[in-house]
């Protein structure tokens, strides 16, 4: 039994949520996240089978490294799973540090809480996108950033963590869900959303194909290669450069003036 928690986890019709359904059905204690108190009981409402619901709002750095001390103080962790984003809305909103909320939320937020959380869990997931690959890996104007970039952002800190905590047994992924039917993939998305669920369980899990794997890129419950010509099934192949992951997290540590873990 692992102990488990997803951010962005409180849409009844969300990965996050139906991902938690299915890891409390095989036994785990998954804890969910919401980014206020309705939707908090909201989460609660639609997953009544988890521990608790955190609540940050994940656009305010303050409320982020609140919520890294919360955690903890209740871990220690098995696995965590960055899977809250925004993407639709938000152009042109800050949030009251200045910093944009897109660029708060997708990027900055699972950069402070993986460098806060300590002891560091087993395994960290972080949620991308197939849209990442129309990101801009030169990474300028970081925080302006479209919701491309900042998918691609998500690939990098996997990568960069999994390069940091290799000699600490932690295994740090990136996946994609595909273009599944959530309220943010629309209805008529045509992608698979049970293989998308299973893909985060595996690597929740660390079970299966994802059994001591780290510092990949998984759709579809696959470790996907880079530079290929499918959407989804390669990454991007800048990715795999470490001087490229190595500038996002000295940047990102500048704009939050948190220390990435030694």
């Amino acid at each position: 039994m692992a102990r488990i928690f997803i951010t962005g986890s409180s849409d009844a019709r969300g990965l996050g949520i139906r991902s938690a359904q299915v890891l409390i059905k095989r036994g785990h204690d998954v804890y969910l996240h919401a980014r206020n108190s309705q939707r908090a009981q909201d989460a609660r409402t639609a997953c009544p089978g988890a521990k608790d619901v955190f609540i940050a709002d994940l656009s305010s750095t303050e409320e982020t490294k609140s919520l890294a001390k919360q955690l903890n103080q209740t871990g220690p962790w098995d696995a965590i799973v960055h899977n809250a984003a925004v993407n639709f809305g938000v152009d042109g909103i800050k949030n009251k540090e200045g910093i944009p909320v897109r660029f708060a939320i997708n990027t900055l937020a699972p950069y402070i809480l993986t460098s806060l959380i300590n002891p560091p869990p087993k395994r960290y997931v972080f949620v991308s996108s197939g849209m990442h690959k129309g990101g801009d890996p030169s990474l300028r104007n970081i925080q302006e950033c479209s919701y491309s970039d900042s998918k691609l952002h998500d690939v990098l800190l996997a990568f960069w963590f999994a390069r940091r905590f290799a000699n600490r047994g932690v295994l740090s992924n990136a996946l994609s869900p595909g273009w599944v039917p959530t309220k943010m993939g629309g209805s008529k998305a045509p992608d698979n959303i049970d293989a998308a669920v299973d893909t985060y369980v595996l690597l929740a899990e660390g079970s299966g194909a994802a059994e001591g794997q780290t510092g990949k890129y998984w759709y579809q419950t696959r470790a996907c290669s880079s530079g290929g010509s499918g959407h989804e099934t390669s990454y991007l192949q800048a990715l795999d450069d470490e001087a490229i992951q190595d500038q996002l997290i000295q940047t990102l540590e500048e704009i939050s003036g948190v220390k990435p873990p030694e």
